[in-house]
Formats: C-alpha cells, sequence, structure tokens
C-alpha cells in the first residue's frame, strides 16, 4: 500500500531543506497570556498552526473536511483547500497506508481516525510498516513525518465500539511513538511536537475531555516536549501515575486522599513510548510506594510495564507491592460502564490499603 500510494504523491512533494518551520519554544518560555478554549478547540488551533507553518503538512481522514465528528477539524478546509485538507472513504488500512507514502515521500501528515476503537484495521500498516519503514531501509528512508490522531476512552455512553483505550497494543512496537494529553494547554503543545518529531506518532486524544476540560491555551506555536513526563502534584506518602483522561480521577482520589492525612505525589506520563522511567523511580524512591491507574483492562496495560520497570529499579526502597487501578478484564460495556471505570473511589480506596500495608 504504501509503496503504490508513493506513486500517486510524487506531485505533493515539496522539496525543502530542513524541517521548513521556525524554531519553537518549550511551553515554559512561551507567552502565559492565552484564551480560555476547550480540549478540541486546542486540537484544531494546533492543526491550524502546523498547516500554516509548513507547506508540506496535510490532514485527512473520515469527514475531516466538514470538520469531524468532534469538529476538530472545523475550518481546515476551507481555509488551506481541499488539496491539503480532505476526506478519505471509511477505510483505516488505506488512511494510514496513505500516510506513510506522502510521509515517505517527505511530508507531513496528520491522519486522523475517527475513533481509537476503529485503529484495528489499520494495525498492519502501523505496526510492519511505519514502525519499521526506517530500519528496514538502514535509515535511507523513513515515515517520520507521519502523526496519526485518534480519540480514545470513555465518552458515557459508548459501549463496546466507541469507547476502548488501545495504548497498550501499540506500545509492543519499537519505532513509533505513543502520546496521551491530559488538558488543552498539553494536547496542543504535544501534537505539535508529534507533528514535527522525525519518528512515526500515535496521538490519542481524551474524546471525554473535547469539550469539558477548558483551561487558558496560549496562542503561540510552542511545543512541550515529548518523553517528559511531569509531576502535577508533590507528596512524600505514595506516587500515582496516570495518563489523559484518568488523571482527572486521580487528582479527584489526591485531595480525598489529603483529606485523611495521605499525601499523594501525581505523576502525567505524557509520553507512554518512550517513557519517562527517571522521573517515576525517582518519585517512588522518596515515596516508597506506587499505584498506576488507567481505564484500558488490567491484564496486559501499559500499567504492567511500568509496574514492572519500577519494581527492578526500586525493589529495595518498596514500601508495598504496586498497585494498580484499572478498567475490568472484559469487553467495555454500556449499561455497565460505571461499574467497569477506575473510579475515583476505587483509586482511593487502593491508595488506603497500599499505604496501610
Amino acid at each position: 500500500m504504501a509503496a503504490l500510494v508513493r506513486r500517486f504523491c510524487r506531485r505533493s512533494y515539496f522539496p525543502v531543506s530542513g524541517h521548513g518551520y521556525r524554531m519553537l519554544s518549550t511551553i515554559e518560555n512561551v507567552s502565559e497570556s492565552g484564551k480560555s478554549m476547550n480540549l478540541y478547540s486546542a486540537i484544531n488551533q494546533a492543526l491550524h498552526i502546523a498547516l500554516e507553518t509548513d507547506p508540506r503538512s496535510y490532514v485527512f481522514g473520515e469527514d475531516v473536511g466538514f470538520g469531524g465528528v468532534f469538529r476538530c477539524t472545523t475550518g481546515l478546509a476551507e481555509r488551506f483547500g481541499k488539496s491539503r485538507v480532505f476526506n478519505t472513504p471509511l477505510c483505516e488500512q488505506g488512511i494510514v497506508g496513505f500516510g506513510i507514502g506522502l510521509a515517505a515521500m517527505g511530508n507531513r501528515v496528520i491522519a486522523e481516525i475517527q475513533f481509537a476503537d476503529y485503529i484495528f484495521p489499520a494495525f498492519d500498516q502501523i505496526v510492519n510498516e511505519a514502525a519499521k519503514f526506517r530500519y528496514r531501509s538502514g535509515n535511507q528512508f523513513n515515515c517520520g513525518g507521519l502523526t496519526i490522531r485518534a480519540p480514545y476512552g470513555a465518552v458515557g455512553h459508548g459501549g463496546h465500539y466507541h469507547s476502548q483505550s488501545p495504548e497498550a497494543f501499540f506500545c509492543h512496537v519499537p519505532g513509533i511513538k505513543v502520546v496521551i494529553p491530559r488538558s488543552p494547554r498539553e494536547a496542543k503543545g504535544l501534537l505539535l511536537s508529534s507533528i514535527r518529531d522525525p519518528n512515526p506518532v500515535v496521538f490519542f486524544e481524551p474524546k471525554w475531555l473535547y469539550r469539558q476540560a477548558v483551561e487558558d491555551v496560549p496562542e503561540d506555536d510552542y511545543m512541550i516536549p515529548l518523553s517528559e513526563a511531569e509531576v502535577m502534584r508533590e507528596g512524600s506518602d505514595i506516587t500515582l501515575v496516570g495518563w489523559g483522561a484518568q488523571l482527572t480521577i486521580m487528582e479527584q482520589a489526591c485531595l480525598d486522599a489529603e483529606n485523611e492525612g495521605i499525601s499523594c505525589e501525581l505523576i502525567d506520563l505524557k509520553t507512554l513510548i518512550p517513557w519517562d522511567k527517571e522521573i517515576v523511580e525517582t518519585s517512588v524512591r522518596k515515596t516508597g510506594r506506587l499505584l498506576i491507574s488507567h481505564e484500558a483492562p488490567v491484564t496486559g496495560g501499559f500499567g504492567a510495564e511500568i509496574a514492572a520497570t519500577i519494581v527492578e529499579r526500586c525493589f529495595l526502597r518498596l514500601e508495598a507491592p504496586v498497585s494498580r487501578v484499572c478498567g475490568l478484564d472484559t469487553p467495555f460495556p454500556l449499561v455497565f460502564e460505571p461499574f467497569y471505570m477506575p473510579t475515583k473511589n476505587k483509586i482511593l480506596d487502593a491508595i488506603k490499603l497500599t499505604v496501610n500495608y
């Protein structure tokens, strides 16, 4: 598929030396003045900037031409034209395969998968083509300009085909990066970093927060470094690690735990592959305890990788077994979603059990 697409994409190649965009500051150095916006608006602003700053960039996917089902691509086709922002057939394998070919010709590609649940038809293209493109050519060719956007996770009424969290499947694959933001400000900076990173990136967006999460977002062009976790909240009794929408729930649990005299340190991983082992290790060496929480099923979830790594690195410092509060090992339910989800109360109970071990 990728080879076939390359033949049709030669007219789209802009032979620009370098990256074709100016060097940007990290979020710490941009202006603090910003505009209040929700997460999908921050994504939309990042896409506008990406298309504006690089004439080789393209956005495509199912329904993106009129703004997409979550409105993240609103106004892009009108501003940048239908040759750079366009709809595709309902064929996820074709979307990613086309993206690989387009990126291999030196372009910046932002391909949208309408729901992360439907990324699986493209699994072969991502795992066996995009992830291995550079390696199999001995670094002569690459498709590092490819970014795949996909809304993931619970939404309150999505059921088993519109609620899944498939991030762990892709964390097993050398050659790609996996990024998940927690808020509008983070989403904009991380998406721009993903688009401009020299490696293929799978960028999962927490659709529950598209409209619920609102904060001031700098209107500047800025990037947040990948593979650098952030300590959102400092504490001394236990370390909590999460990503994406789950961090909102974990933060609430930390506040309730504080009322009971437990000091929690909360870390946002941001990038799952490659993940920031050092910041988690440093925290666990201080607190002696670790709790990981994610929406995906507990068995084989990325929390297991974090737990194994920290046990290897911090075994003699641990005061209790590593705790995981995750989704259940069942298909994602509809009416029973509240029982499936790793809720605030489940996390709070696990915090107390771990601290009192």
